[in-house]
């Protein structure tokens, strides 16, 4: 079932009810996380992703930065050391160099192959060797000192030369060598300065990527925000959608005549409705319907109509419970319910009191009437013979002189008496009867019929007690079938009840909406509709004579023809009005009688 409504430009409709289909029943998987998570964890597997990336960059770019500064010094450390190792070569060879030469000007003798000054000879040239590879071989003095200091090492071969050449070459290669060491400091320092601007540059580069990190995150964030938010108002869509279906299925069921409640397979009440909890005042939410949640014929009626799970909506029957002091029939359905994954029901309680009152009052009706119909065809061909029979017994009467004989014949009188009278009444009965309505006063109404029953007030001397409304009731009847409605209800009162026993009679105005009373004139009051109640203190009635009580031709008195009461019902109903009884055995009787104004 589905009431969406579409909007239209006239009306900005709502949707208070969808059909909901299950995705088990559409076909569609189920998904196994919540949809609101996947923009989260999406977000947030980006921004772990980047995380890393630029984490592993930095990381890269910090070991290249500083395995470049490592090399750039240890390449000058190096350097240095090569240089200061043929400084101090260049000094040995030279000092070797000038002993020799000392040697030969003292004319020592002296070995033939000079082993120390080959040795530091040797040493300076492996040093050469060492330093074509520095990164001083591309320095134009690097040229012009490795060629001084060939030529030196050329002259210490020769004792001759040396005495004459060595000094001064040793001179401009020590003095070419010492720029070439003040270099290497100046490039020390240019070093340092390297690495600083190497690092810097990482240090900047970082900075780079940690700002392109924030930047990257934070647009990630934002589509994530974006993200949930767009599920959010989404979820939150879903909810007030659900929400007012909620809403509208609890009004719904609140709002029915029905009583309905949920029975899960453990025959616990899982749901139930106002109606319902009205009919079994001490039934809860999760009580089981063995417990005592209402009367005992209510139990009954629960654990009968759960008895067995159904598969189809199933009729119960007709079940009657007391409901705020009165009888009231149910009839019962029972429809399958699932419920956490079991099988439960649906139960069901339609009042039907009034459909069952008008069905019984149809079949009164029907009854009466094919009662009355006989009934009047019986007086019709009762009334011939029985004018016959009394003509025939006064002139007995006439001839008899026999005390027993008159005796014989009083009683055959009264007989034919009783029997006139109930052709009379089965007459009236039977008779298709008309309003003749007009203007009438309630009050006088009942007064003339005490007025009627005066003699019988007066045999037992019945105190009558009026507690009339204290205005004036005027109202559209029949006065003449009413006022036979109050002779034969205070009259049966009367009889019902012992001598001295009083008798109430009372009026008031009923509401039947919540329309205020209104006063037509001063002392006159027009409600809807107006009760009357006559009561007596007599021996009551059970409840077996209360439910035949209406019907023609019963009676509790010895001489009634038991018409009387299905007299008063067919008026009160050609008024539209009602009549209910209520009595106790040994506590009296009450008729309440309700008429339309």
């Amino acid at each position: 079932m589905s009431t969406q409504q579409k909007p239209t430009q006239e009306s900005d409709g709502e949707v208070v009810y969808r059909r909901i289909v299950p995705p088990a029943a559409s076909g569609k998987k189920e998904p196994r996380l919540d949809p609101t998570l996947a923009p989260l964890v999406s977000g947030f597997a980006l921004l772990l992703l980047l995380i890393w990336v630029l984490g592993s960059l930095s990381v890269r770019r910090l070991e290249d930065t500083s395995r470049n500064a490592l090399e750039a010094e240890h390449a000058h450390a190096v350097k240095a050391g090569l240089l200061l190792q043929l400084r101090v070569g260049l000094t040995k060879l030279d000092h070797e160099a000038r002993k020799r030469m000392e040697a030969d000007a003292r004319h020592e003798l002296t070995p033939p192959f000079d082993l120390r000054l080959a040795s530091a000879r040797d040493e300076v040239t492996n040093l050469l060797a060492q330093l074509d590879h520095a990164p001083l071989a591309d320095l134009p003095k690097w040229h012009k000192f490795r060629d001084d200091l060939a030529g030196h090492l050329e002259i210490t071969k020769d004792k001759n030369r040396y005495s004459q050449e060595g000094f001064a070459k040793f001179r401009d290669a020590d003095a070419e060598l010492n720029e070439l060491i003040q270099d290497s400091a100046s490039e020390e320092q240019q070093v340092f300065v390297r690495a600083d601007a190497m690092q810097k540059a990482a240090t900047r580069s970082i900075r780079t990527w940690n700002l392109f990190a924030l930047l990257a995150g934070l647009a990630v964030a934002v589509a994530t925000i974006w993200q949930v938010q767009r599920r959010f108002r989404q979820t939150k869509q879903s909810t007030e959608a659900l929400r007012r279906e909620r809403e509208f299925s609890n009004q719904m069921l609140e709002g029915m005549v029905s009583a309905i409640a949920a029975i899960d397979r453990r025959d616990r009440i899982r749901s139930a409705n106002r109606a319902f909890l009205r009919i079994f005042p001490q039934a809860t939410i999760g009580s089981s319907i063995h417990d005592p949640v209402g009367s005992p014929e209510g139990v009954k009626l629960l654990e009968v109509a759960t008895a067995s799970h159904v598969e189809a909506a199933t009729y119960r029957g007709r079940w009657h419970l007391a409901e705020d002091g009165a009888e009231h029939a149910f009839d019962v359905y029972s429809s399958p319910l699932e419920i956490d994954g079991e099988h439960g029901q649906i139960l069901t309680l339609v009042d039907v009191t009034d459909a069952a009152k008008s069905e019984a009052a149809l079949r009164r009706s029907e009854a009466l009437a094919a009662v009355g119909e006989a009934a009047a065809q019986l007086a019709h061909e009762i009334r011939n013979p029985l004018g016959s029979i009394r003509l025939g017994v006064e002139m007995l009467r006439e001839y008899t002189v026999n005390e027993e004989g008159l005796k014989t014949i009083g009683l055959v009188e009264r007989g034919i008496h009783h029997l006139n009278k109930l052709v009379v009444d089965v007459t009236q009965f039977s008779r298709r009867r008309q309003l003749d309505a007009s203007e009438s006063d309630l009050h006088e109404l009942i007064d003339s019929s005490l007025d009627l029953v005066a003699d019988r007030v007066q045999e037992k001397e019945t105190p009558v007690v009026k507690d009339y409304a204290p205005d004036t009731i005027i109202g559209n009847w029949d006065d003449e079938q009413l006022r036979e409605v109050f002779v034969n209800l205070i009259g049966n009162a009367i009889d019902a009840s012992g001598a001295k026993s009083p008798v109430q009679i009372s009026t008031e105005l009923v509401e039947t909406d919540s329309r205020p009373k209104s006063i037509e004139a001063p002392g006159r009051m027009h409600g809807d509709r107006v009760r009357i109640v006559i009561t007596d203190q007599g021996s009551g009635m059970d409840r077996k004579t209360q439910a035949r009580l209406f019907e023609p031709f019963f009676t509790t008195k010895k001489r009634g023809t038991g018409l009387g009461l299905s007299i008063v019902r067919q008026i009160i109903d050609l008024h539209s009005g009602s009549i209910e009884v209520e009595s106790e055995p040994g506590k009296g009787t009450t008729f309440r009688i309700e008429l339309p104004l």
